[in-house]
Parts: structure tokens; sequence; C-alpha cells
């Protein structure tokens, strides 16, 4: 069984030796995304919960590459700066996820991110 690469144009482009997104059998693998805008490739940084909903729009995108929604998440990391934005970035998450089937997540505070960005997310989805 081969892997297939998910791209987007509707999502930042890779910089770096990286996919958006690889699709291995019915299980999707995505990249974390960062809030760039995919169009301009700038960063989307006025406070957290800006940053936070660009960064679900890009893997909204790739998600829709795949042929998938938020719906077929079945795990989410989310990697943030500063755990004192939690309650505001887990507000703004809530918005693309129903609660009774939302997926296992996992959020963690490290002490940089690429661009110095303040969150970053990865998704597995299963068709």
């Amino acid at each position: 069984m081969s892997k297939k690469i998910i791209f987007t144009e509707n999502a930042p482009a890779p910089i770096g030796p990286y996919n958006q997104a690889i699709l291995k059998g019915d299980t999707l693998y995505t990249s974390g995304q960062i809030a760039l805008n995919p169009l301009t490739m700038e960063l989307v940084l006025e406070d957290i919960e800006t940053e936070t909903k660009q960064v679900l729009e890009n893997l909204k995108a790739v998600l829709a590459a795949a042929e998938m929604t938020f719906e077929n998440v079945v795990k989410t990391t989310i990697y943030i700066m500063n755990m004192n934005d939690f309650a505001k970035i887990n507000s703004v998450y809530g918005t693309y996820f129903n609660e009774k089937t939302a997926p296992a997540r996992e959020t963690v505070q490290v002490a940089c991110l690429p661009k110095n960005v303040n969150i970053e997310i990865s998704m597995i989805a299963i068709h």
C-alpha cells in the first residue's frame, strides 16, 4: 500500500522537506500548521484567537484536499508557547469540533515554535 501526498494551495505551501499531509490507506497524517495566510504567506498574529483560527482554517483546507472534514479527525496535537493561552485556544478549537465526537488530544507547552508563532497543530484523520 503506497502513500499519497496531499497538497492544496488553500493552505501554506511546505517550506522544507515535508508535505502538508500524507494519506496512507484510510489514515491522513497532517504536518503541523501554523498561522500563515496561504495567499500571502504572511503570519497572522493579531491575537491568540485569530492565530488559532488561521491554524485551524489551514488544517480545514488540508482535510478538504483529502476529502475529509473535522469529523474525520481522531487525534490532534497542539503545541503552544504559553499555557496561559489555553482557555482562549480551547474556545476557538471548540468551534471546529462537535463536543460529543471530538478527537483525542494533547496540548504541550514548548520553548519555541517555527517563526516564533504561539501555536502549531497537527492532526490524524481517518476516512
